[in-house]
């Protein structure tokens, strides 16, 4: 029989506000096999923690119910405590009032009656408890980066100073991700290329790290301490080692009509190509899809002038199996195609740009070499009129619910470039609200309204259309209740981001979790922002949600900290909560094995005893521990009942489900 001893907090008001906790610590004092119940102002301090272990001792207690805050929050806090009296730490439970229901109900008798019923429930699961044992598992002291833009550079660099070794996955032929291609940073107007280069350079000097661009993740598999990930190398069709990146071959390439992405399409390049000039690795690509030579098999110039030898039509794809200890998502994020809003013309006049086509127009390394000119006709603009939350805050069907975080300042940006190197230029910004919530931009916002004279107009931006040479833009100022209409030279819109496309899919392969706007789910918002549920795999920068540079680096290093304390381990402690098969039960019909997402289940032929002493050989599952993260699937694919999750079978939780009908 147990001796169960029960401990209802009240977390100040969160929980006491709403909830009667003395009743309930007197009801839930009444079941069977309870032998000590009470309440305590804060259950997770200190001296709520010495109540418990006093408790432990003077009643020799078995085990454990703490209604209080989510598990998520203090489970590990009281199973340490209990630990520390010789309790079993999986002989603890917690039933959650505060979500469940203090949080949700305003009624206390109907609140009370609830907690009265979760408590019950977690005495019933705790009748039926057995102690736990965990086992451990080595670690494999390397990790990967999948995303070689600034957040996945500066988490790469701050793992390797700590002295693991790293590889970066990146899917372009270079590092630098987005911020390779802005032209200055706000709010200090920092150039974007002279503080990313050096940490490009770090990353590709560093002997702890090792760049494979122009490669993606295909495959992942394994647990934290132990991932084994395949790592598709995409053919270059120029041989890494032997490309100085002199640039020879991509001056002679004759195919020269090539959209050159990297100047999001705003002009060409060739088929052999290096993205921008300091590219890391700075090695030429041939595009396969324009080359002559490797679509016609005519052609060859490139291989004729390179003085290396580096060219190889015939090179192809390679497949590299790499071990790692934990793994970061550092996807980052695209730009929404506006081309989805008719109404601001993008798509049928070409003088209406995005933000990211303006950097490009006024980066010195840009198609026009840094002077601003209009797309149709290379004149320059005289008025200009950027369009705010292209995309964002608006209906799900026209685009993202969420604010894009970094449009606001980065238009003020904009603006002031504008208006300090072209003073004739008028610059208008229609806006719904304008976020400046980071360190020095609101401050930064008003120098573009006071000391450079930029038009800024509360109201929203009906159609852009042709008008001759110019587009006469239709809007709306809200503050004087009147429509205006704008003869501009050059439009702007400041679209939203949103997750890179491959997001999903590599969340997919690393069994991480993601919302409806498919960015990484955290852990924890506000205590785990850095770690997804899926332990080993680790969040950085914009694949989480929307961030500027700043905290995208933040992040990045916080990231880093948690991978270098999984990678400084020898070994971890596994989760004992794991599925284990009763081969009585068990009948080799694979289904445990196609559901589980860690492959953890394996298969094989023993031998039991028959009727009359006969011998017979029936195909059983079998479960990996160290694999086996405990998520469940097998339990409900089973169709024979044969399996069962440690810490959480079938007979508790129908022990709990009774105990609440009753």
């Amino acid at each position: 029989m147990q001796r169960i001893g029960v401990f209802v907090c009240h977390c100040g008001t969160n929980i006491a506000g709403t909830v009667d906790v003395k009743a309930v610590a007197e009801a839930l004092g009444r079941e069977a096999g309870v032998v000590f119940s009470t309440d305590y102002q804060y259950m997770c301090s200190e001296s709520g923690q010495q109540l418990m272990r006093g408790a432990i001792r003077e009643h020799k207690l078995t085990g454990v119910v703490v209604c209080s805050c989510s598990p998520r929050m203090h489970e590990n806090t009281f199973r340490k405590a209990a630990e520390l009296e010789g309790l079993n730490p999986y002989m603890v439970e917690i039933a959650n009032i505060r979500e469940h229901v203090s949080w949700i109900h305003k009624d206390m008798k109907e609140a009370t009656e609830k907690a009265i019923i979760l408590g019950r429930a977690a005495i019933a699961k705790v009748h039926l408890n057995q102690p736990l044992q965990a086992g451990e598992s080595p670690v494999t002291k390397r990790a990967l980066v999948i995303g070689g833009g600034i957040a996945g550079i500066q988490t790469a660099l701050d793992i390797a100073e700590a002295g693991f070794e790293v590889d970066i996955v990146e899917k372009s032929p270079t590092i630098g991700g987005k911020m390779a291609q802005l032209d200055k940073t706000f709010p200090t107007l920092d150039c974007a290329a002279c503080i990313l280069t050096p940490k490009m350079v770090d990353a590709a000097q560093h002997e702890k790290i090792k760049i494979f661009s122009f490669s993606e993740v295909e495959a992942v598999q394994g647990y934290v301490g132990n991932f084994r990930a395949k790592i598709r190398r995409k053919a270059r069709f120029v041989d890494e080692d032997k490309c100085t990146g002199c640039g020879l071959c991509t001056e002679k390439c004759p195919q020269k009509k090539v959209p050159n992405e990297f100047n999001m399409g705003l002009d060409n390049r060739r088929a052999i190509y290096i993205p921008f000039a300091q590219a890391v690795p700075k090695v030429a690509t041939i595009d396969p899809n324009y080359c002559t030579m490797l679509k016609s098999g005519k052609c060859g110039l490139c291989a004729k002038i390179c003085g290396t030898g580096a060219i190889d039509y015939k090179q192809q794809d390679q497949i590299i199996e790499r071990e790692y200890g934990a793994i970061v998502a550092a996807t980052g994020f695209n730009p929404i195609d506006a081309k989805a809003y008719n109404e601001y013309g993008y798509a049928t006049y070409p003088d209406v740009v995005t933000s990211l086509e303006l950097e490009r127009l006024m980066n010195a390394a840009g198609p026009t070499n840094g002077t601003l000119l209009r797309p149709s006709d290379n004149e320059h603009p005289h008025k200009i009129v950027f369009v705010q939350c292209v995309g964002s805050r608006c209906e799900e069907e026209r685009g993202k619910q969420y604010c894009s975080k970094i449009c606001c300042m980065y238009t003020a940006k904009h603006a002031m470039l504008i208006r300090e190197k072209y003073p004739d230029t008028e610059v208008y910004v229609f806006y719904i609200d304008v976020r400046t919530p980071g360190k020095n931009f609101d401050e930064f916002y008003r120098r573009a309204v006071e000391q450079y004279g930029v038009h800024y107009i509360k109201g929203m931006v009906g159609k852009v259309t042709q008008n001759g040479k110019q587009l006469r833009v239709q809007a709306s100022d809200l503050l004087a209740g009147e429509q205006m209409h704008i003869d501009a030279d050059l439009v702007v819109l400041a679209t939203a981001i949103e997750p890179d496309k491959s997001a999903r899919s590599i969340a997919t392969m690393l069994t991480a979790s993601m919302d409806t706007n498919d960015f990484f789910t955290e852990a924890h918002p506000k205590l785990r922002p850095v770690e997804s549920p899926t332990a080993g795999i680790f969040l950085s920068g914009v694949c989480q949600g929307p961030k500027d540079i700043p905290e995208t680096v933040s992040q990045a290093s916080a990231c880093a900290a948690k991978v270098i304390g999984v990678l400084a381990k020898d070994k971890l402690t596994c989760n004992p909560c794991v599925a284990s098969s009763d081969e009585m039960l068990c009948n080799g019909c694979s289904s445990c094995e196609k559901v589980c997402p860690y492959g953890a289940i394996s298969y094989s032929d023993k031998e039991f005893r028959g009727p009359n002493r006969t011998t017979l050989i029936r195909r059983v599952a079998s479960v990996n521990p160290a694999v086996c993260q405990g998520c469940g699937a097998c339990t409900v694919a089973c169709p024979s009942g044969a399996m069962d999750l440690k810490g959480f079978t079938n007979k508790q939780i129908m022990a709990e489900v009774d105990a609440i009908c009753k």
